[in-house]
């Protein structure tokens, strides 16, 4: 019987987002498949992880291709990355929080990501519809964090899936928006 690679992966996303310390044979289970076949993909726990960080990588750079960056205005950009992200939240609220991946200087393999998305922020405060005084650097950070606070969130059952999308992108765009005329503080 062939082994669904993408199927384990998602699988031990969704666990170790939920229980990092899960062991080998939990993920095994989690997965559907023994632990001997687990082991015969990946040969321990560290080699799981990278290649979870290679293929969230590679989804989310599909997910970037699909939602045409470059098109339009920025804002709408944003909306259409966070729904193709959706598909593969949960594997990047994993990736986003995995300590490992960010040791000995890691996560060079995020700079095309971010790079990527960054440009979005920076063509929309250009064109004048993001504010200016929060960096694209900052804007990019945010909305990942906000999708693996979402993804966290549904997969716990505290949001609604259906709403991922709408969520994520009133919170962002609605901080990152210029506003003409900002309502005054109250004393």
């Amino acid at each position: 019987m062939a082994v669904d690679r993408d199927h384990v992966l998602r699988s031990a996303a969704a666990l170790l987002t939920r229980k990092s310390t899960a062991t080998m044979d939990e993920v095994a289970k989690a997965a559907g498949i023994s632990r001997a076949t687990l082991h015969r993909h990946f040969a321990g726990r560290d080699a799981l992880v990278r290649a979870l960080e290679e293929h969230g990588i590679a989804e989310c750079e599909a997910a970037l291709d699909a939602a045409r960056l470059d098109e339009g205005l920025a804002s709408d950009a944003v909306r259409r990355l966070v729904r193709e992200i959706e598909p593969v939240a949960g594997l990047l609220a994993f990736l986003y929080g995995e300590n490992e991946l960010w040791e000995d200087g890691g996560g060079d393999s995020w700079s095309r990501l971010d790079l990527r998305i960054a440009s979005v922020f920076v063509r929309g405060q250009q064109n004048g519809e993001f504010r200016i005084d929060l960096s694209p650097v900052w804007l990019t950070e945010a909305l990942y964090g906000l999708v693996a606070s979402c993804a966290w969130a549904a997969q716990a059952g505290r949001v609604a899936p259906k709403d991922f999308t709408h969520m994520i992108t009133e919170l962002l765009l609605g901080g990152a928006l210029r506003h003409s005329a900002r309502p005054r503080e109250e004393s």
